[in-house]
């Protein structure tokens, strides 16, 4: 393979207290990762790399802060890294879609990896939006991932495509073995690997590869993505607090009967 894209967001480390405001999360104090989903696709890339040759490019749609992300992947080994100004695009997915394919299409990868899901916002559907918009086959949840051609694979022709992935991918307990003809999107589930840290040489050759911001007018998307949303964020709060809890006394048959009380008249689900 020539070029493997990772596709990569930077979120809070989810050992860290977050605070919630009306306008949004308290950055000041927070620690931020790569999405550790992410990971284990760039780690996957890595050793494909490692094992076939060619270039691993990270890709990321944020703020400034993010390029602390892309560094990290360098320092690990990616090749290259990819900014797009986030800016104007509030979160929304549809947007981040429009803006993360039309800076991968010209990079024309041979395969494109990316996180399950973001532990922030718990979605799931940026990179297989990215994937339809480049009109790519996908699979979601791999914990195991083989590339090579059919017989190599011992699998039958797919597509008549010179390289296959093999994917078993996780499908909730249990899991399912499916042949993608290449290029083609693979999402990383938890246990696909180990991912490893970065290096001090690693870190300091970091500093000297290519990392290009590129602005959405640079895409074809008008200079702040107008058009783009299809959602907007009106608020954001915390949970509410939990309530105490209550405790039934009573015989069995008088517990029984507060319970559906309780359940009837505070909880409403009955």
């Amino acid at each position: 393979m020539e070029t493997i894209v990772v596709l990569l967001k930077q979120t809070f480390d989810t050992e860290e207290k977050i605070t919630v405001t009306p306008q949004g999360v308290e950055e000041r104090d927070a620690k931020l990762v790569i999405n550790p989903y992410d990971e284990y696709a760039l780690e996957e890339a890595l050793r494909l790399k490692e094992r076939s040759g060619g270039s691993v490019v990270v890709v990321t749609c944020g703020p400034e802060r993010a390029q602390e992300a892309l560094r990290t992947a360098l320092a690990v080994g990616a090749d290259e890294a990819i900014r797009i100004d986030s800016a104007g695009l509030d979160g929304d997915s549809h947007a981040l879609s429009a803006a993360l394919a039309a800076a991968i299409a010209p990079l024309a990868p041979d395969l494109l990896l990316a996180g399950l899901f973001a532990v922030d916002s718990g979605s799931g559907s940026v990179a297989l939006q990215v994937a339809e918009r480049l009109g790519l086959p996908h699979a979601s949840a791999a914990v195991k991932l083989s590339v090579g051609s059919s017989a190599e694979l011992g699998v039958d022709p797919v597509a008549s495509a010179a390289l296959v992935a093999l994917v078993e991918r996780d499908v909730e307990g249990d899991t399912e073995t499916v042949a993608l003809p290449l290029p083609a999107l693979i999402t990383a589930q938890q246990g696909l690997n180990e991912p490893r840290y970065p290096s001090l040489p690693g870190i300091m050759k970091a500093k000297r590869k290519p990392l290009r911001v590129v602005a959405l007018e640079e895409l074809g998307l008008g200079g702040d993505g107008a058009g783009l949303a299809r959602t907007r964020r009106t608020s954001l709060a915390p949970p509410p607090p939990r309530a105490a809890g209550k405790r039934i006394g009573g015989t069995a048959a008088e517990q029984a009967s507060g319970l559906v009380k309780l359940l009837q008249d505070e909880a409403k689900v009955l």
